[in-house]
């Protein structure tokens, strides 16, 4: 382990918690790599500042999962077949392209496909005239059959035509607007945290008050006019974004 690598007793989540968290991300960094053996019990608990019980909680469940093997008399392990976790994309792609790129299949579940009139509001952030009609879809998107965010999206209707007939329980969106001419290539977009309700904690088969990371994007073309906004509420364990920040002179 690292030097820096500590829990926090003071943390929200508990010892062991924080313990999978660090070990995992010594793996995801390449500090622990297949096949490597982590030091004795002993000295993770000095590094770490926990209990051996606490320390075996958090290897145990690693174990459990794949990342880690047991070797009696001998130690813990990486796992041979332990990949660092695949980030989600800082540039702008579609879910079918992000599930391609990690080797996963993608689905997704509709709940809602309908034509509304642009509230005066959405009509604003989408440049155009209140009333005029919306494709809205929601939908459960899933990797390997499990549920990672619940989006809902609105464009306006003639955008692409017929688009109210299509099925897009495997059909891409961003695939759909390609084929009619019409390509997003920027999205701005404002990410929060909060707690998932009782539906979107159906949906997203999680427990109601669980942490969710919610992203609002408004979709631009080439020449900066909006295509489309979404709102997609992710399950919090389910979703990381890496990016990056640079000071400006």
């Amino acid at each position: 382990m690292s030097d820096s690598s500590a829990v926090l007793p003071g943390y929200p989540d508990p010892l062991w918690i924080q313990a999978v968290a660090l070990v995992r991300g010594e793996i995801e960094r390449g500090v622990l790599k297949p096949g490597m053996r982590l030091a004795p019990e002993r000295e993770l608990c000095q590094q770490l500042g926990i209990s051996r019980v606490t320390l075996r909680r958090a290897l145990g469940h690693l174990v459990e999962e794949g990342v880690l093997s047991a070797s009696r008399g001998r130690g813990w392990y990486v796992s041979k077949a332990a990949q660092p976790r695949k980030e989600w994309p800082n540039t702008l792609e579609s879910f079918s392209e992000t599930a391609a790129r990690m080797g996963l299949t993608p689905r997704s579940q509709v709940l809602q496909n309908r034509v509304d009139p642009a509230t005066i509001d959405q009509a604003e952030r989408l440049g155009i005239a209140p009333g005029t009609m919306l494709f809205t879809l929601e939908r459960v998107r899933l990797l390997n059959d499990v549920p990672i965010g619940l989006d809902l999206t609105r464009l306006p209707l003639g955008l692409v035509a017929g688009i109210g007939e299509l099925d897009f329980g495997e059909r891409s969106l961003y695939a759909t607007l390609a084929d009619a001419g019409v390509e997003p290539v920027r999205a701005d977009s404002t990410i929060e945290a909060t707690k998932a309700d009782d539906r979107t904690a159906r949906h997203l088969e999680v427990d109601p008050g669980e942490p969710l990371l919610v992203m609002h994007q408004l979709a631009l073309d080439a020449n900066q006019s909006p295509l489309f906004m979404s709102t997609i509420r992710y399950a919090g364990e389910r979703y990381r974004l890496r990016t990056s920040f640079s000071r400006t002179s």
